[in-house]
């Protein structure tokens, strides 16, 4: 699944991810399929994103400690409910059919998983005791931990998670998040015409109360993050009986409770006295305030109406911070940003396109546009993931050509010429709905006034069109392009939008980039056992990524919010979401 909260200044939306997740799914098994009949059995699989929304094994795994928060502690618990922003869910609050970040929110406070994520996208064990690969990742063992419970007393047994994973996943109950189950043994025949709606994947075997087996279609060393997606939470068997009402009033295991639900007004949640997880509440509660306009959210916070606002509405990007009446946010977060040249531009195939892609790259002033044009609320990339990301690196081999430099820049431009003299105009697509205008014109004048060449924003009327024109390849320029993740896993990153099998139409590999060595590389990381191991081949991934440049790396959205002055513990997860728990005043 690929959730991500949606950017003030890159209008890119989970549902399309969504939209292109079942069809990408189902083209990379066949892939592996058709390797492992060439007797290459231990390949990898494909990566779940964002943008919906990529993001971040170590196995047997040893559960990390979490992050500490972002603001100073001066109060260690209160009985004090806190109110933070959100909007009204676009569905209800079940688990499986989860597919935006308001009910993201929401569900994942009410909802305990195997395992959770520290604040830099390390893994956590909560329900899980362990979860342990044979010695290719293609099947795992999870053993859970004694005393868990719904918090209405009922046992959570390993049966719990198989039928919770094989309901959302089995095409009759229409789940959204069925996609992320498809490389578990047993996925296809869920989707087929009529199969009853009670029928179980066959990939997940109960082996006693506490321990599940679980079988994939092909090694997948991501696992073990895979399953803190919001898609393997467990649900309550009182679920079954009656769906749309549990997902009304669900009953769930995580830090807190539902206690009312008033449509397009509030959510108000109270804590859990049952749960044992690692996220321990130091609060009375959290009211979510249900708003229709971030601006208003905003005006709440500055009056003292609203504690807590995790995202600054684009009018306040320039002032925000400097409200001595707030405590202000604005630190490094898990979206990472680009923009695709397509492979079939003209002037950018073979050696010419890649001196090209050069050039353009060192012809972009990072720096200043994040100043001059973001206002300082972004962090210029230096890899293809993010900070919040496992794996995340600041000095992979290559990755200078997203240092600015004209002389560097024009010298490239100058050896392409010798290939083919360059003729046209540089072309970034963006649409007028998505705020972007003066983020396209500071690139393009960044390029046209290095390289010498006629380099303009290419304006179309609505994202809509713009998605349109990319996905059918008729757009014929390079566009705007965003990546984010719901498990902190470099898989979720790469293999979503840079994979052969991601291309054509049949993923988020908008460009068309294709690479054998990249594709090894990734393949090459989905069946080692060992974290690092696994982390290291995502290197080479990337490193080979800097040699190609399918995209151009900009910068990293950085978490903007703020909070009023007597709220403590303010900090922000892998999600770039408030930690809820930890929040006191």
């Amino acid at each position: 699944m690929n959730l991500t909260r949606k950017d003030l200044l890159w209008n890119w939306d989970r549902r399309q991810i969504r939209a292109h997740k079942n069809a990408h799914m189902q083209n990379v098994r066949k892939r592996k399929e058709s390797i492992m009949k060439k007797n290459r059995s231990n390949l990898g699989k494909r990566a779940v994103a964002l943008v919906a929304g990529i993001a971040a094994i170590g196995m047997a795994l040893a559960g990390c400690g979490a992050g500490s928060s972002s603001s100073s502690s001066t109060a260690d618990s209160t009985t004090e409910t806190i109110s933070v922003n959100n909007v009204e869910p676009a569905a209800n609050l079940l688990p499986g059919n989860t597919d935006d970040m308001a009910g993201w929110k929401v569900v994942t406070q009410l909802f305990e998983g195997l395992v959770t994520f520290s604040d830099k996208g390390e893994l956590v064990y909560a329900d899980a005791k362990s979860i342990t690969p044979n010695s290719d990742a293609s099947q795992y063992t999870v053993v859970l931990r004694d005393g868990l419970q719904f918090s209405d007393g009922e046992k959570i047994t390993a049966n719990t998670y198989a039928k919770a994973w094989s309901f959302a996943a089995n095409a009759a109950n229409g789940q959204l998040g069925a996609s992320i189950f498809s490389t578990i043994k047993g996925y296809d025949e869920l989707q087929k015409s009529g199969v009853d709606k009670n029928a179980q994947l066959s990939g997940v075997k109960v082996v006693d109360d506490k321990t599940l087996q679980v079988t994939l279609n092909a090694p997948d060393s991501s696992f073990p993050y895979k399953v803190g997606d919001v898609a393997f939470l467990p649900i309550a068997e009182s679920a079954y009986s009656d769906i749309d009402a549990y997902g009304e009033k669900p009953i769930g295991n995580g830090p807190y409770v539902l206690d009312s639900w008033k449509h397009d007004q509030s959510i108000t949640l109270k804590p859990n006295s049952k749960y044992t997880g690692p996220r321990k509440v130091k609060n009375g509660g959290i009211n979510f305030v249900l708003y229709t306009d971030v601006q208003t959210a905003y005006a709440d916070v500055e009056s003292g109406n609203l504690d807590v606002i995790d995202s600054i509405p684009s009018s306040a990007l320039k002032t925000y911070r400097d409200d001595d009446s707030l405590q202000t946010f604005n630190q490094a977060g898990p979206g990472f940003k680009s923009f695709t040249i397509p492979q079939k531009l003209a002037h950018f195939q073979g050696e010419e396109g890649r001196l090209r892609r050069a050039a353009i790259s060192r012809a972009v002033n990072r720096e200043s546009i994040i100043s001059k044009v973001l206002y300082g609320t972004a962090t210029k990339a230096t890899d293809f993931l993010a900070p919040t990301i496992a794996g995340y690196s600041k000095d992979l081999k290559g990755s200078n050509v997203l240092d600015y430099n004209t002389k560097t820049a024009q010298e490239l431009w100058a050896q392409a010429n010798k290939i083919s003299p360059w003729s046209g105009t540089f072309r970034i697509a963006y649409s007028t709905d998505s705020g972007n205008r003066e983020l396209v014109e500071g690139i393009t004048n960044s390029i046209k006034n290095t390289l010498n060449i006629d380099a303009q924003p290419y304006i179309l009327p609505t994202q809509k069109e713009l998605s349109s024109a990319i996905h059918d390849r008729t757009i014929n320029a390079a566009f705007l392009q965003g990546m984010q993740s719901d498990y902190p896993y470099p898989e979720g990153y790469l293999m979503q939008a840079y994979d052969s099998a991601s291309a054509d139409g049949k993923g988020l590999n908008n460009g068309d980039y294709k690479s054998s060595a990249f594709d090894k590389f990734i393949d090459d990381a989905a069946r080692q056992t060992d974290e690092s191991k696994a982390i290291d081949y995502y290197h080479q991934a990337e490193e080979q990524l800097f040699a190609d440049l399918p995209v151009i790396p900009l910068w990293y959205a950085n978490v903007t919010a703020a909070a009023g002055k007597s709220v403590h513990n303010v900090g922000f997860n892998y999600m770039g979401v408030p930690k809820y728990y930890a929040l006191t005043k």
